[in-house]
């Protein structure tokens, strides 16, 4: 059977860059590749002739063979690409030098490439590290500098972060000559992992710091001093860059971010900018009206006027007595919701002019009287 043109087996037209060749060769390596197509018997003879299609395009001088004479550039020693005896592909050693492309090409800017695994091993950043904050309401409304303490890593001194003894230098693994990572094969398959005699880091220490034994940071609790703006919430999340952990043989810092709960207050309740306070009232007030002192938030105090007929549930509003902007200009609101009380432990005499007073009064509850009105059409109707 005649074998399939090697661009239509990537997918790609005879006129395709080098770029969108390796665009094509990554999805059809993604779509054809046997450990996912185990019920496909074809799939791993199809893979074989997707990576030999790859093989010749992505080389210059075998791509403008295959250009001029097609196939039979590489049949009869005209070329060294691959072989018809070898069932279109150059054995097994191939097969897995092969993958090991595509693996590179998948995965390399993320395992990192050849020649990076030594800069790696000399500057391995710090972890970020994290700090609950708990702080009240007030201190939200004023802000506030804070020392706090945090347990982390710091550069050690001793051998000034290098994790070597007496000055030395770190030397280049002789594992993995410096890359951090070891590549071994598995069938068709080669399998990357970190170098397990540096751990990844591209070095080793031939004498090792004392201090620090030889990972250039020792454990020690800081004091920082933190600035907590006005306005601040829970959730909200303030970095401190270079506060996190030291890196591994003198790396960078990672940074500290402080995520700050703000506890929840007696009397006020936050949404946002705007503030809630519950008062109580008598029956007596929000009938007749009156005045009212309420507390703020900044610890003042301010005079509430109640209108007469007041209902419970009723909200009136102190503008500019909420929180601060976070980093803004400007203030919320605090509105007053009136609760209507209900007394309580009467004595005779009160109860009987509580009686006296509601056969006074049923014409002054006007929300009484729509009410069972819509309750007697109700009724009516379920009657009908």
């Amino acid at each position: 059977m005649a074998k399939r043109d090697y661009y239509e087996t990537l997918g790609v037209s005879k006129g395709a860059t080098a770029e969108e060749i390796k665009k094509g060769y990554r999805a059809k390596a993604k779509e054809l590749h046997p450990d996912r197509n185990a019920d496909n018997p074809n799939a791993e003879s199809l893979f074989k002739e997707v990576n030999e299609a790859y093989d010749v395009l992505k080389d210059a001088d075998k791509k403008a063979a295959y250009d001029r004479f097609g196939h039979a550039a590489f049949e009869g020693g005209m070329g060294g690409g691959p072989r018809p005896g070898a069932g279109g592909f150059r054995g097994q050693g191939d097969f897995a030098s092969a993958f090991s492309d595509v693996f590179d090409d998948l995965f390399g800017d993320f395992m990192g490439r050849g020649g990076q695994g030594g800069a790696r091993g000399r500057a391995t950043r710090g972890n970020d590290l994290r700090y609950n904050l708990r702080i009240s309401l007030e201190e939200a409304f004023a802000g506030l500098q804070k020392t706090i303490k945090v347990p982390t890593s710091v550069s050690c001194t001793s051998c000034s972060g290098t994790g070597a003894e007496g000055g030395s230098e770190p030397i280049t693994c002789g594992t993995c000559s410096g890359m951090g990572k070891v590549r071994a094969q598995q069938g068709f398959f080669t399998v990357e992992r970190a170098c397990p005699t540096c751990n990844g880091l591209g070095q080793t220490i031939k004498n090792p710091c004392k201090s620090c034994r030889g990972q250039g940071r020792v454990e020690k609790e800081k004091s920082l001093s933190v600035n907590i703006p006005a306005g601040v919430e829970t959730g909200t999340r303030i970095r401190l860059a270079g506060e996190g952990e030291a890196g591994l043989r003198g790396g960078p810092t990672g940074d500290l971010y402080i995520f700050i709960e703000v506890r929840e207050h007696e009397l006020f309740k936050r949404d946002g900018m705007n503030l809630f306070c519950d008062v109580p009232v008598s029956m007596v007030d929000a009938a007749l009206g009156g005045e009212i002192e309420v507390p703020t938030i900044d610890g003042g105090r301010s005079r509430v006027r109640i209108p007469e007929g007041s209902q419970a549930g009723r909200q009136m509003r102190l503008r500019n007595k909420g929180m601060p902007a976070l980093r803004g200009a400007g203030s919320g609101d605090m509105y007053i919701e009136l609760m209507v009380e209900t007394p309580v432990n009467l004595t005779s005499r009160q109860k009987e002019l509580l009686r006296e007073f509601n056969d006074l009064s049923a014409e002054n509850n006007p929300q009484t009287a729509g009410f069972f009105s819509s309750v007697k059409k109700f009724w009516d109707s379920m009657k009908g």
